[in-house]
């Protein structure tokens, strides 16, 4: 199995304009990836870690990334494939509820 890291992006106003029903059915389904095995979570605050050339260590508070909707969080999840993943993410809060998900296959 091919391993897939999953961004999800969302907004509170976009999850609160989701019919609670489909948002109960997303957070079951996620709760189903997680026994299947996924490691997920909500995203916590950023840091940013540079030391160029070995020269020193440099923290920056703060998102590297920008995007229009903030980051919600991440999941590491098992898949045959890129569509079998894309598949999976596809029932999950963020992808339901007005965020997108990004999947990115993890090569070794």
């Amino acid at each position: 199995m091919a391993k897939f890291l999953t961004i999800g992006y969302g907004d509170q106003a976009g999850y609160d304009r989701t019919a609670a029903e489909l948002r109960d059915r997303a957070h079951a389904h996620d709760a189903r990836l997680r026994e299947a095995g996924a490691e997920s979570g909500i995203a916590g605050a950023p840091v940013q870690v540079r030391n160029h050339d070995a020269t020193g260590v440099v923290v920056e508070k703060g998102p590297f990334m920008s995007a229009a909707l903030p980051v919600a969080g991440f999941a590491l999840i098992e898949a045959a494939s890129i569509d079998e993943a894309i598949e999976a993410v596809s029932a999950t809060p963020c992808a339901i509820a007005h965020g997108i998900v990004e999947v990115w296959p993890l090569h070794e």
